[in-house]
């Protein structure tokens, strides 16, 4: 089988976990898998921030991966999955890394730890624990602005070097501190970019691709863009990009994935848009506006 070191390029979904009266929405989550088999996805992330990992009991957890993986096997196609882990305990996620190595996965996706705020030699530590214990390969994910610290280029290029830690999800928020990684990173190192306004301006930098939410909608555009860019059809590129820039302010304005479960409830994709607390489902003015665009594009596509 392909390492994941060498699937982890293109267009990834982060994709949502449907949920009705409280519990996990198998039928919708089936149809979910297998609409966006079929559309152009290069990769999948279960249960990580755009999935609600952090309220999925560990049942929940393993039951979401399942059923995509029955359903992905269903349809012919098979994905790669990378499995959304993040904790503040080292030791507990060296923990969850052992009760999860068995399951139909092919890598993690494991944030810095939050509120803490661990030094750069702490997040060394943490992260290269980790990376000794899993079974699988691990991509970083670094997110400043929700884990209160910034995993820097002078530790993310430390632990590119370790075997078992294969590519990251930049939400660094600095373009400037991307285009170095970009720049200084060592081969077969991938990078994605997990900001969604930011995906053609990562592409055009270097990056391997993007961890899409807005890519739930108008998933063959964000796959055009991707392709386009890699045959060097830059113009075609940043024409469709045009197309779904919009979408991703959208798509973020409110808290994320509130927006995108709603968009998908009123497209027929998934059964309720709802969320768990402490989020909560999208304002009737917001409703009000993914109504119109949803409209508006129905329109065009007409």
């Amino acid at each position: 089988m392909t390492g994941l070191r060498d699937q982890l390029h293109g267009l990834w979904l982060p994709l949502v976990t449907p949920f009705q009266d409280g519990a996990l929405d198998e039928r919708s989550l089936r149809r979910l898998t297998r609409h966006y088999g079929a559309h152009g996805i290069d990769g999948l992330i279960l249960g990580a921030t755009s999935g609600e990992g952090m309220t999925l009991r560990a049942a929940e957890l393993e039951r979401l991966v399942a059923v995509v993986r029955e359903e992905m096997a269903t349809a012919g196609r098979n994905l790669p999955i990378c499995l959304g882990l993040s904790g503040a305990d080292t030791s507990r996620l060296q923990e969850r890394l052992d009760e999860t190595a068995d399951w139909p996965i092919n890598g993690y996706l494991i944030a810095s730890p939050y509120y803490v705020r661990p030094s750069q030699r702490g997040l060394l530590a943490h992260f290269e624990t980790l990376a000794d214990h899993a079974a699988w390969p691990i991509a970083l994910y670094n997110i400043p602005y929700r884990c209160a610290v910034n995993i820097t280029n002078q530790t993310m290029l430390r632990l590119a070097e370790h075997k078992n830690i294969v590519g990251l999800k930049d939400c660094g928020a600095s373009r400037e501190q991307s285009i170095a990684l970009l720049r200084d990173r060592p081969k077969g190192f991938r990078v994605l970019t997990g900001e969604d306004a930011n995906f053609f301006e990562a592409l055009s930098d270097g990056a391997d691709g993007g961890i899409v939410l807005s890519a739930h909608v108008e998933t063959a555009t964000f796959a055009a863009i991707y392709s386009e860019h890699k045959r060097g059809n830059h113009d075609a590129a940043l024409a469709r990009w045009h197309e779904v820039a919009e979408l991703t302010r959208l798509l973020f304005a409110e808290p994320s994935p509130a927006p995108a479960k709603y968009w998908l409830w009123r497209s027929g994709l998934i059964d309720s848009p709802e969320v768990r607390l402490p989020m909560v489902e999208v304002s009737s003015q917001l409703a009000a506006t993914i109504d119109r665009e949803i409209e508006r594009r129905m329109t065009i596509a007409a």
